[in-house]
Formats: structure tokens, sequence, C-alpha cells
């Protein structure tokens, strides 16, 4: 275990990094907050809507991978500087009169910016915590999230009924410029184990990317986030959309409804993270600490939204939808950790933006194909119900995935052993040479 602990500064960083994420969300969800009076100004079909949803994952993945690489060698505050002045550039066009391409092409460029912010923003943290102590900060900007959605949406809501949709797209562009000002200000840098040690279970050099990547810890990790993202993609863009059209619900009440899974995500993320951070310093394993409950939890949301389309109702329908959709998020905070466990620093920021934009990349599936299947179904609630039924194989099979492989201590050893050995053969050649 590590003997350094974090500054006291270190958790300013972790309040702006919370902050951070917390507008990251509501940029998201507000599209499927305004689906309604979206579709009705721009006169969309439910696959056109479910395009909008999915052209924010256009570019998400691949500017998501190009800046891990970046931030491998540039400074991550430099980085999320950036990003957040992209977020809120792109929310000011929607503000006046806009048609179908421009909707769209905003959607676009938000998501190239947000691609990254996740985990660059863990790599930023990460470099004020040492290992065994980053699980309840990396639950913490990871809830900036759901608070922030739990806090946007009824506010969001708010302008929409009373104004219009695009007086919501207007609030957030100026909060994203506040929050650029403040990091701006305030944005450091951490130096917390910029080397990696031995006591990290970690190789002493740098592993070729071929090797950390095809390794099945890597790819349960994947399968894990791609499965709680297919149910989480299908919430920023559909849930609201859903209680209207599905179970009858007005836009006033649905801007308090659908701030459920998030206030349900902001107890079970951040208690699942006190209990992972908790077991491992109780010396319990990752495997026990942080995979089995971060797969089980995939799972278990996948089993509860394959039941929520048999019962009839309501109130028990809202529940099991909300409770399959928040689950899996316990995921997003363990599988980083996971992976952190045997990534070399200086390659950090790479593997955990890869392995995010691979998960991510449900997002790009998920709500055009509940838009194709609400458009070939009998009733909107029937061909919702299709959709959901779908998220919780997805979700399953993911979860089930994430319990039998993610093995971060295995990684760990072979990774060292094999650098070990490298470093004998490395030693018996030099003393070969010595001896001629």
């Amino acid at each position: 275990m590590s003997r350094q602990r974090p500054s006291k500064y270190a958790w300013v960083i972790v309040l702006l990094l919370f902050l951070f994420m917390l507008i990251n969300f509501a940029d998201k969800a507000v599209i499927g907050l305004a689906a309604e009076p979206i579709m009705k100004e721009l006169e969309l079909t439910p696959s056109q809507f479910g395009l909008v949803g999915s052209s924010f994952f256009f570019l998400y993945a691949v500017s998501g991978v190009i800046t891990g690489f970046v931030v491998n060698r540039i400074q991550t505050r430099w980085a999320l500087l950036a990003m957040g002045l992209i977020w809120a550039l792109t929310q000011f066009p929607m503000v006046g009169s806009v048609g179908f391409t421009t909707l769209i092409a905003c959607r676009v460029l938000l998501g190239a910016g947000e691609g990254p912010a996740y985990p660059v923003a863990l790599h930023s943290a990460y470099k004020w915590f040492p290992n065994e102590l980053r699980t309840l900060p990396t639950a913490m900007v990871s809830q900036g999230a759901s608070i922030g959605v739990v806090l946007a949406l009824p506010a969001l809501n708010y302008l929409i009924v009373r104004y219009s949709w695009h007086w919501a797209f207007a609030a957030l562009g100026l909060t994203g410029l506040v929050w650029a000002l403040a990091w701006l200000a305030l944005g450091r840098e951490g130096t917390l184990n910029e080397t990696p040690t031995p006591t990290e279970g970690r190789s002493f050099g740098r592993i070729p990317y071929r090797r950390l990547l095809l390794n099945p810890t890597v790819f349960a990790a994947c399968a894990s986030g791609f499965g709680a993202y297919w149910g989480l993609s299908l919430m920023i863009a559909w849930l609201p959309h859903y209680l209207i059209r599905g179970l009858g619900y007005t836009q006033q009440q649905t801007g308090w409804l659908s701030t459920l899974p998030w206030v349900c995500n902001v107890f079970i993320v951040i208690g699942a993270g006190w209990l992972s951070q908790n077991l491992l310093a109780r010396n319990y394993s990752s495997l026990v600490a942080r995979s089995l409950i971060g797969g089980g939890a995939v799972a278990l949301g996948g089993i509860a939204l394959i039941a929520m389309p048999h019962v009839e109702a309501p109130m028990l329908n809202l529940a099991l939808l909300v409770f399959g959709i928040s689950v899996p998020s316990v995921i997003y905070v363990l599988s980083p950790a996971i992976v952190s466990e045997f990534t070399p620093v200086s390659q950090r920021g790479a593997m955990l933006t890869i392995i995010t934009a691979v998960s991510t990349s449900a997002g790009l599936l998920a709500p055009y194909v509940m838009g194709r299947i609400i458009e070939n179904g009998a009733t909107a609630s029937e061909g919702f119900h299709r959709g959901f039924l779908i998220c919780g194989f997805v979700s399953l099979i993911g979860g089930l995935i994430g319990m039998a492989f993610l093995r971060p201590e295995a990684e760990a050893a072979r990774f060292a052993a094999a650098d070990a050995a490298a470093a004998a053969t490395r030693n018996r050649l030099i003393n070969a040479e010595l001896a001629l």
C-alpha cells in the first residue's frame, strides 16, 4: 500500500471536477428533457430524434481516445479548460431558430468536447490520490453527473415550460463559461504517484498498448461499461419522452420524475464507492471489493430491465426502470480504478479514455435503435417496452462478463512478473558482455 497521502487542496480539485461533471451531464440530459417540444417544433419522427440522440456519440469515442493520448503529454488542467469552453460555445447556436441539421451538428460537436471528460477528470484526480484512496474521490467526481442532473433538470424544465427549450440551452452555455473561469483561476496539476511503484503492483516501465488492451480484464471492463451505458444513453435521450408518451405524465411533471434515476445514482454509487474502499482497507482483494461489486451491479440492473416490460402497474414499472438504469452506474466508478491498478501512470490517461470510448459507443446505437423500435411498434408504450427489454439483456450479458473476467490483481502480477523477467534477461546479457 502507498504511504502517500493527498493534500488538503486535493479536495478543492475534487469539488471543481464534481462541478465539471455536473455541467457535463446537464448538457447531455437537456436534449431528452426537451424532446417533446423539439420534436413538435422541428416536426421530427421518433427515428429522427433517435438519430439526434445518437449523433452526440458520433465523435465521442474518437475524441476521447485522441485526448487520452494527448493528456499523457500535457497537463490535464489545460485539457479540462478546453473541454469546458467547447461545451459552453456549442450551446449558444441553440438559442436562436435551428433546423434538424444544426441540431445534429451542435450535438456532434458537443459530444466531441465531452467524450474525454470523465476519464480525463479521473486522470486529474488520480494525480492527487494514491491507489488505495481513489475509490471515494472517484465516486464523488462521478456523482457530479447524478447530482448535477437532479439539480439541473427541474430548473431547465422550468425554463422549457415557462419560456422555451431554447432558453435551457442558453442557461447551460452561460454556466459552462462560469466554470471555465473558475477552473482557470483555481485548477492545479497534482504530482502524487507520477512514477509507478512496485507497492501499487505496477510495472516499472511502459507496457506495450497491445499487451494492455488485449487482456481479459480490459475486455471485461469495456463489456460491462457498454452494458451500463446502453441504459444510460436511453435515459438521457428517451426517459422524459417515455414518461410523457408511455406513462401519460405532463411535461411539468416530467421535470421532477426524470430526476429519480439520478437521485438513486447518488446513493447507490457513493454507497458502493464507500463499501469498496472500506473492503480494500480491511484487506479484501480487489476481485471482491471492485470486480464482483461492479460487474454484479450491471447484471442486477439488466435483470430489473428484463422484468420491467412484464409489469403492468405504472409505479412498479417506473421503479424497475429507475433501478435497472441506476444500479449499473456503479461500474463507472470501479472499472477505472480496476484498470488503473495495472496501468503505468504515464499510460493511464490513454487507457482510461480507451475503455470509456468503447463503453460509451453504446450511445451510438441505443437511442437510434430505440427510436426505430418506437416507430415500428403498435403503440409508443409497446415500442418503449421492447427497447428496454433489449437494454436489459445487453446489461445482463455485460455484467456477467465483468463478474467472470475482471481480475486486476492477476493482471498486475502478470505484468510485474514479465517486467522482472525482462530485467533479469537484460542483466544477464550485460553481465555476459562484461565477462567478454
